[in-house]
């Protein structure tokens, strides 16, 4: 079953096909703080990623997601960018997890909010 898995599902890894291709062209850049693997290659006009563990683009920092999109020719392990002092650490994208953003009265909060600033209508 995990045969046919890296065949055919590329969320669950690198596919087989892509793991031929990064043999064969391949030239491994650099890794991230996650883990995640870049590779480019020889002339430099392909590059991709290889995910450790859930293939998730918000996975990537903001440095490695400019280099993979053309907007940086040096990748961060070279020239790592100047970050200003009054940024954020990078966080994935929580949107669809357990951990993503409930706001109050939302019926995924553990404890509904009862309001008390209306009566609801009854029919009678």
């Amino acid at each position: 079953m995990k045969f046919l898995k890296r065949i055919f599902a590329w969320w669950d890894g690198q596919t087989i096909g892509t793991q031929l291709y990064t043999w064969r062209k391949g030239r491994f850049v650099g890794e991230d703080e996650q883990g995640n693997r870049f590779y480019q290659t020889a002339d430099g006009k392909r590059r991709w990623v290889i995910y450790n563990g859930e293939v998730e683009a918000s996975r990537i920092s903001p440095d490695w997601h400019g280099w993979l999109h053309g907007t940086f020719d040096e990748p961060p392990t070279r020239a790592p960018l100047q970050h200003k002092p009054w940024e954020k650490p990078h966080h994935p994208n929580l949107t669809g997890t357990p951990a993503a953003y409930a706001p109050p009265g939302s019926m995924r909060r553990p404890q509904p909010v009862i309001r008390k600033d209306y009566e609801a209508w009854q029919p009678e």
